[in-house]
């Protein structure tokens, strides 16, 4: 059986451009995102829970978003959880309903999200490079036990090669799109 499996190449290659894209979904830009409360444990019934897990979450307003608290128990360790995630929001409680305001961004926190964007980005960059030695190795790995020939391992390696730059021009275009939008232009 050849060690070579372009479907797995694909697939983990797609996962580092999707896993990129939730990052970048959690990174604050001016406007509210449900986005930016996904990555928020809360401790409740003695276990750490994602925060959409115990309460609704809406952006009613394009600066405000509402975290509707399902157990009325739970509120306190919401707005805690929130509180404690260093997003810079401050929830205000009403009832099971919390408001959280989103403050203007400064210029300075501005350049450090976009600059975070940025590693996110290589970091996505470096997986790709990754899933595409993996595939190189089993080409070789292939040839070596004759299961294909080296004009056919050097035509997989170009097709490995092109589905490798896709992807990172898929990576590039994700995080400029999102610096774009954190810095406001």
């Amino acid at each position: 059986m050849p060690a070579y499996d372009r479907q797995d190449l694909q697939r983990r290659m797609t996962g580092a451009t999707e896993s990129l894209k939730h990052d970048l979904g959690g990174l604050r830009t001016g406007r509210a995102s449900t986005a930016l409360l996904d990555p928020i444990q809360v401790e409740v019934y003695g276990a750490n829970m994602p925060i959409n897990q115990v309460a609704t979450i809406s952006a009613p307003e394009p600066r405000l978003l509402s975290v509707q608290v399902w157990d009325k128990g739970n509120v306190n360790a919401v707005e805690k959880a929130i509180r404690s995630a260093g997003l810079g929001i401050n929830p205000i409680s009403d009832g099971q309903m919390i408001r959280l305001p989103i403050p203007d961004l400064t210029e300075e926190r501005r350049k450090e999200l976009a600059k975070l964007a940025g590693q996110y980005a290589e970091k996505a960059r470096i997986a790709a490079r990754n899933v595409r030695r993996d595939g190189m190795d089993a080409l070789k790995t292939d040839e070596k036990k004759h299961e294909i020939s080296e004009d056919e391992r050097k035509r997989l390696e170009h097709e490995v090669q092109k589905m490798t730059d896709t992807t990172i021009a898929d990576i590039d275009a994700a995080a400029h799109t999102k610096e774009q939008e954190i810095l406001g232009k």
